[in-house]
């Protein structure tokens, strides 16, 4: 216990997912924490986003743990209102030591149209830049930074997608551009003592992966695609017998890169993928 002790932390997309898990660990490990989600949903998804009493029960675990939280419902990708958010928020808790860039969608399935590849570009792109962008006034030397990737990103190719469709050819976009950002990112603030690192989750077992556009998605050979179903049928893309992870593995990986023990570490791509990539060759 006590690896963030007294850290400041800000998490966006913090209503539930990955998002509450990282603010709920972080605050285990003795971290208060800046809880930011959008609270409304989008038209492409198709399934429904955090809302304001989820990230309320995001804020009551914090407490829970013992440690302070604000929370604030704002969208990443309105920059100006991202920044009047986190400023607030370090002006209510006294600083900040780091930001996890969290947020994002996945709208998956064929006929999406391309409103579905702007706003995922725009929420897990343009939202991840805009938060980072948006801390780095109040991160000081030893700040860390954490973007949120997927192992999609770092698979290769730009080609048709099939019936994943045109969201999921813009998350991977968005994944894969947020490696060179990151790597990019880490030699210019190297010398101001600040890093930033991304980690890179395979399927994670949140309501992201579990809803039914998806399982349409992932096995559309069958009408009514369960989840059991599902899992049964990507199970095989991991060396690891795995059809997912859970999502608290996800956030040891997140209270690591905040803490100390990482204050060396930086430009890295944390793979918590269960060996998907290794078996693809990459």
């Amino acid at each position: 216990m006590g690896r963030v002790e007294d850290k400041i932390v800000a998490i966006t997309g913090a209503a539930r997912g990955q998002g509450r898990s990282h603010a709920v660990r972080l605050a285990e490990e003795g971290a208060d924490i800046i809880a930011v989600d959008v609270c409304a949903d989008l038209d492409v998804t198709d399934y429904p986003l955090g809302t304001t009493d989820e990230l309320a029960e995001t804020a009551r675990l914090v407490e829970k743990a013992g440690r302070r939280v604000v929370v604030r419902e704002v969208d990443v990708r309105d920059r100006k209102a991202l920044a009047e958010a986190l400023a607030s928020g370090v002006n209510e808790l006294g600083r900040l030591d780091a930001v996890v860039a969290n947020a994002g969608i996945l709208p998956m399935g064929p006929g999406r149209g391309i409103n579905a590849f702007v706003d995922t570009v725009d929420t897990n792109l343009l939202g991840a830049i805009n938060t980072v962008h948006a801390a780095l006034p109040h991160l000081g030397p030893g700040g860390s930074v954490i973007v949120t990737g997927s192992a999609a990103g770092l698979m290769p190719g730009h080609g048709d997608v099939g019936s994943a469709g045109s969201g999921f050819a813009a998350y991977k976009y968005a994944k894969r551009t947020l490696v060179d950002f990151v790597n990019t990112l880490a030699v210019q603030l190297g010398p101001t003592g600040r890093r930033i690192n991304a980690i890179h989750p395979t399927n994670v077992d949140t309501e992201m992966l579990h809803n039914e556009p998806m399982y349409r998605a992932l096995r559309p050979d069958l009408d009514e695609p369960t989840r059991s179903d599902v899992e049964q049928g990507v199970i095989g893309m991991h060396a690891l017998a795995v059809p997912h992870v859970p999502v608290g593995d996800v956030s040891h990986a997140v209270v690591y890169l905040t803490s100390d023990e990482s204050r060396y570490v930086t430009g890295m791509h944390l793979k918590i993928d269960a060996g998907s990539l290794v078996k693809s060759g990459l």
